[in-house]
């Protein structure tokens, strides 16, 4: 195999000034909408990039669980590794590969964590494995075998065997408050379409062009 000579032509559409929403958060309501309704899978997922203390990057796939004009909202435990670099460092990166549309959005900003009544609110609408697996993951910790960890979810099971599960204070969320929002439409011959917008100390946006 000659990974070189994997290539195709991207010519789905184009994107220019005129076709996007003055608004980032509209223009990507929009977008998202597109991709639900041409029935794509996991049409929230998106990569979540941070920076260790060392300098180090890492990324995962995470779920977008809201998103508005305050910004893009996911959940995870407060003890996995991106809950502990993002209390170092609070910049982080988001990434929507919805490719089999050629398309693509960035997004640069820093989180700020959410309310316990946010998250709650949330953690209770989640179906009822959710909950429980989210009490019985140590995430981003070392296990010695999946039945250990299938051992914690059953044990969780019995405790919680009847009423309301409760919120664990290790779980939580982070909103991302955009200070960058990149659109990239894929174009023939490589010449893409990429529209990036600029939070402005007023809170407005600026939109500019960039090279393919």
């Amino acid at each position: 195999m000659q990974l070189q000579d994997i290539r195709r032509q991207y010519s789905r559409g184009s994107l220019t000034e005129q076709d996007v929403d003055a608004n980032p958060i509209v223009q990507f309501e929009r977008w998202l909408k597109d991709v639900v309704d041409a029935q794509i899978p996991d049409p929230t997922a998106m990569t979540v990039a941070t920076v260790g203390e060392d300098g180090q990057p890492s990324q995962r796939i995470v779920l977008l669980k809201d998103v508005g004009p305050a910004g893009f909202v996911f959940y995870t435990n407060l003890e996995s590794r991106k809950a502990r670099e993002l209390e170092h460092n609070n910049k982080i990166s988001l990434h929507f590969p919805w490719y089999l549309l050629e398309r693509q959005v960035r997004v640069i900003g820093y989180a700020e964590q959410l309310s316990t009544l946010e998250v709650a609110k949330y953690f209770a609408s989640r179906p009822r494995e959710s909950q429980l697996a989210a009490w019985a993951s140590q995430q981003s910790k070392p296990i010695s075998a999946r039945h250990a960890l299938m051992g914690k979810f059953m044990e969780i099971k019995q405790k919680f065997a009847q009423g309301e599960i409760p919120l664990p204070k290790f779980w939580g969320g982070f909103r991302v408050v955009p200070q960058q929002i990149e659109f990239w439409q894929g174009g023939e011959h490589r010449l893409h379409d990429r529209l990036e917008y600029t939070r402005q100390p007023d809170d407005s946006w600026t939109i500019q062009r960039l090279m393919p």
